[in-house]
Order: C-alpha cells, then structure tokens, then sequence
C-alpha cells in the first residue's frame, strides 16, 4: 500500500514527534521509538507491513553502539574484568538456563521447546542497558561494569544457543551437537585473535595516516568501515556482529583517536538505534498483548525475580558490595533483542507456538519499555533492597547533608571550574561544583572532586547543592545567554550571595549585570587568575596571600592550571591532542600489575605523567610517601598528555 520511501518517512514523522513529546514530559528516548514501531508497524497503522525489510538497518545501531562501548574498555582493562566476565556472567547464563529450562519443561513437555524459552529469557539487553546506563551516568560505576561484564558474556552464549536449537529441531544427535560447537568455539577463537592482531598491529598505523591528511569525512569514513567491517567479520563466521564491533572498539580504545572516534561514530549510532527500537516495537501484535497481558506480567515477573537472586547472590559471593550486586541485578531483569532472534528462529523450526511466539514478544517489548525508567530510578530501588546501614543516599541529600558547610557553589567544571576548585583546594576553602556533562562529572568524582551532576539553570538543582544558602557562587562556563538563566535563578532564592560570572567577552557586560551578576570576568588563563583573586579575597584571604600565589602560578608558567578531566563535549583532534593535558583517574583491579607495587617504584617519568593525587577507601592521600604501596581498588589520579595517559593506565594494569 505504501512504497519503502513513504513508509520511511511517516516512520520518521511519528518518532520526531513522539520523541519531542516524551522529552517534554520527561520520558525516555526509547520509550517514544518504541511507540513509533507499534504506530508504523503492521499490527496498528499497517505503514510497514514487514519489520525485517528494516531489521539489518536497524542491527547497525547496535553494531555502533559496541562500537563506542569498546572504545571505553581497553584489553588490559577487559583482562582484569575476567572474573566478572567469565565468572559471574557465566553463572548467570547457566543458572538462568537451568531455572527456566526446568520451568518450560514443565509447562511445554518438550526440552527443545522449553531450551528456546529459557534461551530467550535468560538474556537481556545489551542496546537498551548500555544506552541508559550511559546517559544516566553510570557506565563508569562499579554496577555499570559489572552489568557490562554480564552482558558481554551473554553475547558470547548467543552463538551455541543459535547453534543447538535448529539441531534439536532436527533430531540431532549428541555427537552432532558437540562437533557443532566445536566448530563454532574454533572459529571463534579464529576471528578474535585476527581482530586483535589487526587492532594491535594495522590500525593504529592506518588511522596514523588517516589524521596526518587532516580530512574530516575520510576519518569518518574510516571510522564507519573499521566498525562495519569487525561486525561483518564475526557474522560471517557465526558470532554476533555487536561482539565483532566491541572488539574493534576495544582495541582502538587504546589508540589515542579515541575521543575523536567516538564524536564521530555518536551521530549515526543515534540515529541507528533509534531505528532498532522502532523495529522491536513492529514486532508487538497489540491485540494479542492486551489478550494474553496476564500472562506477560507474570512471566516477566518470573524472570525478573530469578535474574534478580542469580545475580545478586553470585556477585555477593564474587566480593561484589550489596548495593553494586542489587544495581547491577535490577538493571539485566528484562528480556533482550537476541532473545527475539531465539524466538523467531525457533518459531521457523516449529519448536514453538503462535500463541506462545506472541507471548514472549510482548514480554520482550514492554520488559524493555519499561527498562529506562527503572534504570533512572535505579538508586532508589537499590536503597529500598539494601540494608539501610549500606544504603547510599540520592544526591539530593548528599549535597543537602552538607550545603550548609560549603562557602563556594561553583557550576559549570570545565577548564576554568576545575583550575578554581584547586586553589579552594589549596586554600583549604570547602566548595561544591555542578556540572550537566556526564562523562566528566565520572571523571571527577572518580578523582576525588566534589562535583555533581545536573542542569545549574533548573532550580532544584540549585537548591539540592545549597545556592539558597552559599554566600559566594561562581558561574564558570562562557555561555553568556545560559548563565543568564542561572543567574536569574539563583537571585530568585538568594539575593545576597556574591556572584561572579565567567564570559567570553564583554559583548553582555550589561545583560549579565542587570541579570543579577555580582562581578564580570573575561576569559583566557589571566582571567581564570582574576577570577581566583575576587574568589580567594572574598572568602577572606589576605590579599599579600593571593598576589603571591598568583606570582608564583605564573613564574612556574601556569602549572596548577595544566591538566583538566575531558568530558564528551571536549574537542580533540590531531592538532591538539599533544597540546592538551589531561587528568585521568585510574581504578586498580584486584589483577592490575601495580597492586603491590610501592610508588617510589614506579617509574611515572618514564611514561611521561604525574602521581596528582591517590584515593584510598574514598579518602585523599596527599603527598603519598614513596614506600606506601598499592592496593587494589585505589584510585590513581593522572596527569600528562592524552596518549601518555592511556598509555600509563595500560602499563598500571597490566605491566
């Protein structure tokens, strides 16, 4: 009725619209593609009569998104992340198989048809998980990487799942089934060790050449078909194409490109995975769902509560915390998108009814719609399972508990943000920053800096981190037009506080003035100095004091201010990568090299950065003596050029 242009386009004016809704009324995303899919698909509007003309299109967004994951996770790091890869992902695949085998059996008579079930509920999913994680903050945190570990050893349990169940169908022999997966673990082995070879050994040199010419489409280009390529490479042999991606990535993450490949990968893996969503939510027959509802709720139900006591209690026995095991559980409860590949790929067997086809549908579907909610609520629900004594309070309260005590909000910790924390560090002058990118704020509570994550322009932002009550606020990023807005804010719940304003220029000296603005200062490495006078002077520092930090910060040619934690929205290219400085915190696992290791020796000249700072049990130690040795789970905060970083956290980790 509709030709594949039209039906595109209709596809695509639901989720604009949908999307522009659900984000006004605070809804995820995923949620609103998830509609669209139902909308478009055959089961409602009929635009898309068959979902699978689109299903390849749409496994590229999460061929992408392993992409970007990969780029986060070195091999060193994958290494020390073994014991939860292959540890506690493997029990939970098996455990899970195990329960709802059992269970199918029971309800289905048929072991085929029970091993297609308990296949299809035992995984979650990988494209909604990590992409929620990601955008509430949270892949950084000890739950998100043991979620990550599950769900990267679920992809690996895909392929014998894929492999055993049409030879069940067939009436297979034992024999058969294990020269199979034989077969496919010697393949599989095959294609990963020539992705690391090649990730090791040609595309460092490759990308090398590709960013000397200074093209930015070519290095897109490349970028795409590095991805597509690794992902094409484990499908051809059997394996998941995402897994084939996440290693490409992986082994680019060590490279210095990395933060520039993944601004560039970011736009058409969004766009991609939204397709994916709209074609799992094509899938779900709403008449059928509304029909057999009570029978989705009690499964899901049903899996949730198996993952959830699988996982918990085998990340309890790992050495996992209780509120990390209990994250990390409620966080995989759903059904994921390889689970409708087990269904379909059963149902084309014969293994499984129409009835019971729709039904697991319709658990996937909605598991999954619902996924982003509880992952944004995550912390609440963790507090309500965990024993109060190890329930971590929101940040709300956190910050609250406090905002009496500090002297100084500082929102926006960029460059400037972060150079003024140091000298109120220095000065031993208590302070709280806010901050609305993500991945810095990781960074920076990772290394110990007293920042939070959340809009400044929102009130109750503000008033969670104190504004009402702090006596002096520093507003550092150079938006002019934003810090209007936050201005405006704060001076409606406090109109006493002393207000300096970071601005590019001086185009809006009088906008950010009449705005409420205390004292207006430009920008460049004087200016951050300025704004540390009126910051040090203002909370009571003798002024003979401040010109002679400020003498000494410029004679030692603005050393304290070299070195700042990257967010997504840093830019960096092959022309400023060796110009910038970053700092980097680094978490030691149980099996990273440098436990053990005393700091005097180890060589940090020779890798060309600084021992800043080191974090033990949450605490600071500063100036750490050269005998004190390293323990796992410190965090080690680094400073020095990017490459040099990445370089001197592989050595950390494995030598």
């Amino acid at each position: 009725m509709y030709g594949t242009f039209t039906s595109l386009l209709l596809l695509l004016g639901v989720a604009v619209a949908l999307v522009w809704a659900f984000r006004r009324i605070k809804l995820p995303a995923i949620l609103a593609y998830l509609c669209a899919g139902i909308i478009a698909g055959p089961h409602v509007m009929g635009w898309i009569p068959d979902p699978d003309e689109y299903h390849l299109i749409a496994e590229l967004g999460i061929v992408l998104l392993l992409f970007s994951l990969g780029l986060e996770f070195s091999l060193p790091k994958m290494i020390a992340m073994r014991r939860l890869v292959f540890g506690l992902g493997a029990a939970q695949v098996l455990g899970s198989l195990l329960v709802f085998l059992t269970i199918g059996f029971l309800i289905l008579g048929n072991w085929a048809s029970a091993l297609a079930v308990a296949g299809a509920l035992a995984l979650s999913s990988t494209a909604v998980v990590i992409k929620q994680l990601s955008e509430s903050s949270q892949t950084a945190t000890r739950r998100g990487q043991v979620s990550v570990a599950i769900l990267l050893f679920q992809d690996i349990a895909v392929v014998p799942l894929l492999i055993v169940i049409p030879l069940l169908a067939g009436g297979g022999s034992d024999g058969s089934i294990a020269y199979s997966l034989l077969m496919a673990m010697v393949k599989g082995a095959a294609v990963i060790a020539v992705l690391m070879a090649v990730g090791k050994w040609i595309l460092p040199f490759a990308f090398r050449e590709i960013a000397n010419q200074r093209t930015d489409e070519l290095f897109v280009l490349a970028t795409l078909l590095v991805a597509l390529v690794a992902g094409g490479l484990t499908h051809a042999f059997g394996l998941s194409m995402a897994l084939g991606a996440f290693l490409a990535g992986m082994m680019l993450g060590e490279s210095k490109y990395k933060h520039q490949l993944e601004a560039d990968i970011r736009p058409f893996r969004d766009i991609l995975m939204g397709l994916f969503f709209t074609t799992v939510g094509m899938q779900l027959a709403l008449n059928s769902f509304i029909q057999s509802l009570h029978w989705v709720l009690l499964i899901i139900l049903g899996m949730a509560l198996v993952k959830l006591l699988i996982i918990r209690y085998v990340a309890k026995a790992l050495g996992e915390r209780d509120r990390d095991a209990w994250g990390s559980a409620v966080s995989l409860f759903q059904m994921g998108e390889f689970g409708f590949v087990i269904v379909a790929l059963a149902s084309s067997y014969q293994l499984l009814s129409a009835d019971v086809s729709s039904i697991l549908i319709g658990v996937g579907v909605f598991s999954m719609a619902v996924t982003p909610l509880v992952i944004q609520k995550l912390q609440p629900l963790v507090s309500m399972l965990v024993r109060e004594s190890e329930a971590e309070p929101n940040i709300e309260q956190k910050v609250d508990a406090s905002a009496s005590e500090h002297q100084v909000l500082i929102c926006g910790f960029g460059r400037v943000g972060q150079t003024v924390s140091r000298f109120l560090d220095a000065e031993g002058i208590r302070h709280i920053a806010v901050d609305n990118d993500p991945m810095r704020v990781q960074e920076a509570v990772a290394g110990g800096a007293p920042v939070y994550f959340g809009d400044s322009a929102k009130r109750d932002i503000l008033r969670a981190v104190g504004a009402a009550r702090v006596p002096l606020i520093i507003i550092s990023f150079s938006d002019d037009q934003r810090a209007i807005e936050v201005l405006r804010e704060i001076r409606a719940m406090n109109e006493k506080a002393y207000v300096i304003v970071r601005s590019r220029d001086d185009l809006n000296l009088d906008k950010l003035n009449e705005a409420g603005a205390s004292q207006v200062v430009p920008d460049t490495l004087e200016a951050s100095l300025m704004l540390i006078s009126h910051v040090l002077s203002h909370s009571g520092i003798p002024i003979r004091r401040i010109l002679s930090r400020l003498e000494q910060e410029r004679r030692n040619h603005y050393g304290d201010m070299h070195g700042f934690y990257p967010g997504s929205q840093t830019t960096i290219d092959h022309e400023t990568a060796d110009k910038l400085e970053f700092l980097h915190a680094v978490n030691l696992p149980e099996q990273a090299w440098a436990v053990g290791q005393a700091v005097a020796d180890l060589d940090w000249d020779a890798h060309e950065v600084k021992l800043k700072a080191l974090r033990r049990d949450d605490v600071e130690v500063e100036e750490p003596a050269s005998q004190l040795e390293l323990r796992a789970g410190d965090v080690v905060l680094l400073s020095g050029k990017p490459r040099h970083v990445e370089s001197a956290e592989r050595w950390l980790l494995e030598g």
